[in-house]
């Protein structure tokens, strides 16, 4: 049976003061925990199922953690996955590092993407499409949000990030390629993109924002066939790493 003490401080992990403050995240459900053992984040407990160690003991062993077996009430007690039959994880967080786009690759710039959600998804389709590094504004929905990690099903572990004031940040990549995502631009599906640089994506609602529209020296855009008023943002952002990734593959 989960403690007290242990119960109040996994649940006090739900919110970013508290992550913050103890430098700790939480990792929920079967694939993202399985995933997180076998990356390089440090593990400071794992609570499981019985039926999930059984299935898995040899891989959790080999963490050399703290290890409590718990019931599945106790998992949707104390995480946000109310479907959670399995395990859950408390890891810690990782160092806010600057991260730049090497010569031979892109990385995703995040323009005030607030929805967790929208940004577990991002995770998602940068890994899929083999961008390991976003750039996040200090606005950007925390990456260590339950439902950032839980949307990302696992890629967190293979995408970096860093948070930073983007103003800044985008003031010394004169001239870097830099793309964005607008309403008008250029067709998505013709563009030929260089061999690296950084790609724009705005906020939900707004789009990018001014103060970072002036650092962008190729406007892009998704033609829009139908009557929707727009895309959501984690969409949109599928669409243009699919058109990189052929554009490469064209030259």
């Amino acid at each position: 049976m989960l403690s007290k003490s242990l119960s109040k401080y996994i649940q006090s992990l739900h919110q970013k003061k508290y992550r913050h403050e103890h430098g700790a995240f939480l990792v929920e459900g079967a694939i993202n925990v399985l995933e997180l053992c076998a990356s390089d984040y440090s593990i400071e407990w794992l609570l499981t199922t019985e039926s999930f160690y059984k299935e898995n003991a040899r891989l959790l062993d080999k963490q050399r953690v703290r290890l409590e077996m718990v019931t599945a009430d106790d998992l949707r007690r104390v995480g946000s996955l109310v479907a959670n039959d399995a395990c859950l994880a408390v890891a810690k967080t990782k160092e806010n590092r600057i991260l730049v786009a090497d010569a031979d690759e892109f990385a995703l710039v995040l323009d005030d993407i607030r929805d967790p959600g929208n940004l577990g998804t991002i995770l998602r389709i940068a890994d899929w499409y083999g961008i390991r590094k976003l750039i996040c504004s200090q606005s950007t929905a925390d990456v260590y949000n339950p439902k950032v990690i839980s949307a990302s099903k696992g890629s967190f572990t293979r995408v970096e990030w860093y948070y930073c004031d983007l103003n800044g940040y985008m003031s010394d990549l004169a001239g870097v390629p830099v793309y964005g995502a607008f309403l008008e631009g250029a067709d998505v599906h013709t563009q030929t993109f260089g061999a690296s640089g950084y790609i724009v994506m705005g906020n939900e609602a707004n789009g990018i924002s001014r103060e970072v529209e002036r650092f962008v020296n190729q406007r892009i855009t998704i033609p829009r066939y139908g009557q929707a008023e727009s895309l959501n943002v984690g969409i949109a952002t599928a669409v243009i790493c699919d058109n990189l990734r052929r554009s490469m593959g064209r030259k």
